[in-house]
């Protein structure tokens, strides 16, 4: 059996508001297989984006072990964690979070170049990922030209642009009205299925949840 490609144990999160201690997280154990989609559901409030934040080492304060690609968070140095995190790890946000002065070919070049790829190569990526979302008439347009379900795809062709391991992915159609996020999701998804990388993705829809390969739901920091 593969080994996963994220896997949590015991993870926890407490945060203190004066004399009032919040467990947002209480020892969550999660795994992710290569190439699986994995729904998160919980309502708000529940730690869904906590626990996206811990695993995508967006910020320190966990307890716990979190591994991404059988690499051990805590024992890597802030280097470490950022070289891991631009390297195995694609985000996808509830906004899109596009930089307004550059095109939509220019977000998804970026993050190659700043991984070390040529400009020739990171056109020819981000060509074909935004080609295969249906954007290819859309290229050269920035974010401000675009419409809500055209920006999210960018930022779906961005967070997949330096082919991660796994991509986190936080309410990515909950700013898109029923019919687009429909589209946009399953665009998503059919994406990352052939570019084979695991996915975690947060959501409270569960009609949405059900066209992923498994669900995990969070209540009260707990998965269940």
């Amino acid at each position: 059996m593969s080994e996963p490609v994220l896997q949590t144990t015991d993870l926890r999160r407490t945060f203190v508001q004066g004399n009032v201690r919040i467990e947002v997280l209480r020892g969550v154990n999660l795994h992710v297989a290569p190439g699986e989609i994995v729904g998160l559901l919980g309502p708000s409030g529940s730690g869904k984006s906590t626990l996206l934040q811990a695993v995508g080492l967006l910020e320190g304060g966990f307890e716990g072990s979190i591994q991404v690609e059988g690499r051990e968070a805590a024992k890597l140095d802030n280097g470490g964690r950022t070289e891991l995190r631009r390297d195995a790890l694609g985000f996808v946000y509830q906004f899109h979070h596009l930089l307004p002065d550059f095109n939509a070919i220019e977000n998804v070049v970026l993050p190659q170049l700043i991984q070390g790829a040529t400009r020739e190569a990171a056109e020819e990526r981000a060509t074909s990922l935004l080609t295969a979302l249906g954007l290819a008439q859309r290229l050269t347009h920035r974010p401000s030209q675009l419409s809500g379900g055209e920006q999210q795809r960018v930022a779906v062709a961005r967070a997949l642009a330096n082919q991660p391991a796994i991509v986190l992915a936080d309410e990515p159609t909950g700013n898109l009205d029923e019919a687009t996020a429909d589209v946009v999701l399953g665009e998503f998804l059919r994406l990352v299925r052939h570019e084979g990388s695991a996915a975690l993705i947060a959501t409270h829809n569960e009609r949405l949840a059900k066209k992923m390969d498994r669900v995990v739901r969070l209540h009260e920091g707990v998965l269940e």
